[in-house]
């Protein structure tokens, strides 16, 4: 008789700025889930959250400050975009597990069994396995809504659900629709970016779905909150120029940039609003139709709770 397989051990890598609590909250959660391994990249200096994910044995944390970027032999990269590549990259080669996954502070994974179990059943054949975003409801606690499934009715169903604004917006969502992946260890010539896995230079094609586990993506807890944020994803950050719009151009496509920046220039904080309403479900019209539709998840993170089971000393 065959003996049983190891469970696959799987790890996090992510470069964050955000205050102490947001960071250990991220670690915590991903411990807790059964995390063997989380590198932390400290995008700026954080000595609150730092002695804390020191002290932790399954914890690598690294602060990138100037002394890091001359150790890599490199100018700090201006985007940061190219920072976290360059960092998940650095962490594939040393992470001691069988996966990895390259997620933000903002991200996290929802597993209804153990995650090993789902990262167990992925092919051999395939070099990393997908997992997509389920999009939080600013105010509605553990309220998330899904994606819009690609198909010819997509387009249709995007415009029943958020009649002023859907034609915008790919599959529904204010945040990204890729996901993120788990990237299987050990290959040569790696590069692991944002939304996907490169080795040689080419992106790797054939991920496996996860479709039993979702990337809960908390990308605004507030109307406050998102506008706080709004600025910088406008020039430099997931709204920036340049990135595609969620329909054709020949179809009135526009890109999040163009659209926000078309709203704020012609109706102001007050057109904002009313855009952030209808998207986010604050509009009790869209969350009906969400939920008539069966489009509504309940994931209750326990953030508060998996922090001080962790890092105890923190409170």
């Amino acid at each position: 008789m065959e003996p049983d397989k190891p469970s696959p051990l799987w790890g996090i890598v992510s470069t964050i700025k955000a205050d102490a609590r947001t960071v250990l909250n991220f670690a915590a959660y991903h411990l807790d889930l059964g995390a063997h391994r989380l590198h932390i990249y400290l995008d700026e200096p954080n000595p609150d959250a730092f002695s804390h994910l020191k002290a932790h044995p399954k914890i690598r944390v690294q602060t990138c400050d100037s002394t890091y970027w001359k150790q890599r032999k490199k100018q700090r990269p201006a985007k940061h975009q190219t920072r976290q590549t360059l960092n998940a990259t650095h962490a594939y080669e040393r992470i001691q597990t069988d996966w990895v996954a390259h997620i933000d502070a903002d991200e996290f994974i929802s597993s209804p069994g153990r995650l090993s179990d789902a990262l167990a059943a992925v092919p051999n054949s395939a070099h990393c396995a997908r997992i997509r975003p389920i999009e939080a409801l600013p105010g509605r606690d553990g309220h998330y809504k899904s994606l819009i499934p690609d198909g010819p009715g997509r387009e249709a169903a995007v415009r029943a659900l958020y009649p002023s604004f859907g034609v915008f917006l790919k599959g529904g969502f204010l945040s990204h629709v890729a996901g993120k992946v788990f990237a299987r260890t050990g290959l040569p010539d790696i590069q692991l970016r944002i939304h996907n896995l490169y080795q040689g230079g080419e992106i790797v094609s054939g991920a496996f779905d996860l479709d039993q586990v979702d990337l809960c993506h908390r990308h605004a807890d507030s109307w406050e909150q998102w506008q706080t944020l709004y600025k910088f994803r406008l020039e430099r950050g997931s709204y920036r120029p340049g990135l595609a719009p969620g329909f054709p151009r020949l179809a009135g496509g526009l890109s999040k940039h163009e659209l926000l920046t078309l709203i704020e220039e012609e109706h102001g904080p007050e057109g904002l609003r009313r855009f952030f309403d209808e998207i986010s479900a604050k509009d009790p019209e869209v969350f009906q139709k969400l939920e008539a539709q069966g489009l509504l998840k309940i994931r209750h993170l326990e953030l508060d709770a998996k922090r001080q089971k962790h890092f105890p000393a923190f409170g």
